[in-house]
């Protein structure tokens, strides 16, 4: 990824970021900051059996090929 495409990426987080009310979304996304600064030992550990669960079953479906560009689910979203 070009400096130029992480910037937009970082700036594009951050708004959404900033734009979200959910509270599980924040409590994971404080785990993986914590996680990533080495204050938190395993954040898997942190986050509850839900999100563990919808972790690995990303997962299973990306190894599986059930996969669609962002493109492809934005657009069927929007067209309901």
């Amino acid at each position: 990824m070009s400096t130029s495409e992480l910037n937009k990426t970082k700036k594009e987080l951050v708004g959404w970021i900033q734009s979200l009310e959910d509270d599980s979304i924040l409590g994971l996304l404080s785990s993986l900051k914590l996680s990533s600064e080495g204050k938190s030992k395993d954040w898997w550990q942190e986050i509850t059996e839900s999100e563990r669960v919808n972790i690995l079953s990303g997962i299973r479906d990306y190894q599986q090929g059930e996969t669609m560009k962002s493109s492809e689910f934005w657009n069927e979203l929007s067209n309901g």
